[in-house]
């Protein structure tokens, strides 16, 4: 398994990251093939709130689901810091236990307190200066230097698009491993973000549906510049469907016959979350296991 590092790095390809929520969500993305996991913490707010991205998930609810992942999955977790949950010396405590947990990265933003989702208006801003000083303390903190820190900028949405590239550059060299500038609203803004730093730095591009980014095919990202999508939302924003679709048929009907086609029967779920490797391994201690000489 390669290290979050090297697959932004020495692949020449651009990583698709889908984002995640739970232990579940995570396991069924490594089961479809893919090389690393985004936690979002707008999907957090989601499914574990059922709240709007401003900032409600907490630090240690954020650290207790990269826990219950990290049991479940080897793949990469990228995980969404918000803004490190207050000044330099949160974020240092927030990047030890999230590495603890099994973060492979940790994004932090520039946003002020409350923060919201990048693609919500009203946003504001820490100076320049404080937005540098949480990176150089990510940075100092860390453990492991495969653990890398994301940083991101929202000041395309509230001072400008050359205001962002600026702050972009002085984060780069307060030592982010990954730039990520939030809601670049053109395809020239995102080939201008990705001419300006995709040769010295990892990119990231947000595909965000119904966001202020033009959806943007993987190899086109390439081209531009960006080793890295992710999309954060999109697993719960098709839940979302799925789930109102269900819950419409069983008031309607008082039973899932109907919907049993778009449904996975009890074996199919046991098997999808691996009760017959866990059964396997169960019998191999039971009774003490083999060697154990019975009384």
């Amino acid at each position: 398994m390669k290290t979050l590092r090297k697959l932004i790095t020495e692949d020449n390809d651009i990583t698709v990251v889908p984002g995640v929520y739970d232990a579940f969500t995570a396991h069924l993305a490594e089961e479809a093939g893919f090389e690393a996991v985004y936690l979002s913490g707008g999907s957090l707010a989601y499914t574990k709130l059922g709240r709007p991205d401003i900032g409600l998930v907490s630090m240690s609810e954020v650290a207790d689901s990269i826990a219950y992942i990290r049991d479940r999955i080897t793949l990469p977790i990228i995980v969404d810091g918000d803004t490190g949950y207050g000044n330099a010396l949160n974020v240092q405590r927030t990047v030890r236990v999230f590495e603890r947990a099994g973060a492979s990265a940790i994004q932090l933003e520039d946003q002020s307190l409350p923060k919201r989702c990048g693609h919500l208006a009203g946003k504001s801003l820490v100076s320049c200066s404080e937005m540098e000083g949480k990176i150089r303390a990510a940075v100092d903190s860390r453990q492991s230097e495969e653990t890398l820190i994301v940083a991101r900028t929202d000041a395309i949405a509230v001072e400008s698009f050359e205001a962002a590239l600026e702050r972009a550059e002085r984060y780069v060299e307060a030592g982010a491993d990954i730039l990520f500038i939030e809601s670049p609203r053109t395809r020239e803004e995102l080939a201008a973000i990705g001419e300006q730093f995709g040769r010295r730095i990892p990119v990231l591009a947000n595909m965000v549906e119904g966001g202020h980014t033009p959806i943007t095919n993987p190899d086109d990202l390439a081209q531009l510049g960006y080793r890295v999508a992710i999309f954060p939302g999109g697993l719960a924003r098709a839940m979302l469907r799925q789930a109102r679709a269900y819950f419409a048929s069983l008031k309607q009907h008082g039973t899932n016959k109907p919907f049993a086609e778009r449904m996975a029967d009890f074996n199919e779920l046991n098997t999808a979350i691996g009760l017959p490797q866990i059964l396997a391994e169960s019998d191999k201690y039971k009774d003490g296991g083999p060697g154990t000489d019975a009384a």
